[in-house]
């Protein structure tokens, strides 16, 4: 029985490549990206996933990794992965933009922690919220959607074409904007009521300017913002699966192009 060159290298081209856009993706997407996430388990995930599409997916031309055109493949796989991968990140990023607006109107912005899939700080109403999404994404079956979409992209952008096309380019800035339009939206209810409120103490200590408003006014919108924050928690789910939906539309526009 013989093995030729040419076969090695479909054999690494069958597995290798998507590995490759496979991994890409789940190191920025959020919760396969976050910081508690091993780097060893990302990429027995991406092994493993790999393994069990792999036979689904058409097997690219013979090409040696280690060739000029070997490097411009991989270059291609990263770019795709990680262009899906950001379309995921502004989904979750949507509602951090949320929690920073309210977290402002309430008086939190400067209650800040770590956050765990970015790494960077963040307001804490943030940090309720992100938790509150990663949940109800888990309980959508959002990371087999994850999975799933990654796995469709090798039918309508096979290994070894091109790259993604300026239309497609467009399309994942473009979608950018739903990260602070669709957090102003999940926001809008609370700002509003706190804005209220705040103009309210403002003609307050306009007809009685010996109030200490400060002493008054924190705990107010403290406590109201609490409140609004338990009355916008049932709309989150809505605005994620919308996202999710938007997120899975922009990607399928990665078509190619005659």
């Amino acid at each position: 029985m013989s093995f030729s060159y040419t076969e090695f290298l479909q054999w690494i081209g069958g597995y290798f490549y998507p590995f490759v856009r496979i991994a890409a993706m789940l190191s920025i997407v959020p919760l396969f990206a976050i910081k508690s996430f091993p780097m060893r388990g990302k990429v027995l995930l991406s092994i493993f996933i790999t393994i069990a599409a792999a036979p689904s997916i058409a097997v690219p031309p013979p090409v040696d990794p280690f060739t000029w055109k070997g490097v411009l493949f991989i270059t291609q796989q990263v770019l795709i992965g990680l262009a899906m991968g950001i379309i995921f990140l502004v989904v979750f990023q949507a509602f951090v933009v949320a929690g920073h607006l309210i977290a402002m109107g309430m008086g939190l912005a400067f209650a800040q922690m770590a956050d765990p899939t970015s790494g960077v700080t963040a307001p804490i109403v943030s940090q309720y919220f992100t938790i509150i999404v990663s949940l109800l994404f888990l309980a959508l079956n959002g990371h087999l959607v994850v999975i799933q979409i990654v796995i469709d992209s090798f039918e309508y952008l096979p290994i070894g074409t091109s790259f993604l096309n300026q239309d497609s380019i467009r399309s994942v800035f473009e979608f950018g904007s739903y990260m602070f339009a669709s957090g102003v939206l999940v926001a809008l209810p609370a700002i509003t009521a706190l804005l209220l409120i705040n103009v309210s103490f403002g003609v307050v200590t306009k007809a009685a300017p010996a109030l200490n408003i400060f002493a008054v006014g924190f705990p107010v919108t403290l406590l109201t913002g609490l409140v609004l924050l338990s009355l916008t928690s049932p709309i989150l789910l809505p605005h994620l699966q919308e996202l999710i939906h938007a997120a899975g539309d922009t990607i399928a526009r990665f078509r190619l192009r005659d």
